[in-house]
């Protein structure tokens, strides 16, 4: 490993790099709770609506685990977006989310190019399992990085 610091191509731009780390991780945590509330919606308004895809997955009882499913989507999503649960949260939408490269790239026989948005989602919330909220996360105004 180099003791030199990493040295800028443009070094006039070094304040701008280091204003903007936390707005653009926050923007991506805002971005990434808010498509799992919107990509949740649907079920919340219908929890026992995934039951059969669910079972059809190997999850049984639909009963059980379509609602846990809309719930981690929907609830999760805001939890995530506000920062709140940080960690916890993200890891309750990676399980989902690479049950869904299973699905995707498995069980329908599509490849990579069948899980390729859902290989993308995991690396995004497996981003915030790691690093949990931020300074503008309800998790630091609460001292709490859970």
């Amino acid at each position: 490993m180099s003791t030199e610091p990493n040295r800028l191509f443009i070094p006039a731009l070094a304040p701008v790099y280091r204003s903007g780390h936390d707005l653009v991780e926050t923007l991506l945590r805002l971005v990434a709770g808010g498509f799992l509330v919107i990509h949740g919606a649907g079920k919340i308004a219908d929890p026992f609506g995934a039951v059969q895809m669910v079972e059809g997955l190997g999850f049984y009882p639909g009963m059980f685990w379509s609602p846990l499913l809309a719930a981690t989507e929907f609830f999760g999503g805001i939890l995530l977006a506000i920062g709140l649960l940080t960690r916890p949260a993200a890891l309750a939408a990676t399980i989902v989310l690479l049950v869904t490269v299973y699905f995707h790239w498995i069980q329908m026989g599509q490849g990579f190019s069948g899980a390729e948005k859902s290989l993308l989602w995991v690396a995004i919330t497996l981003f915030f399992v790691i690093r949990g909220g931020n300074s503008q996360s309800v998790d630091a105004r609460l001292k709490k990085n859970v």
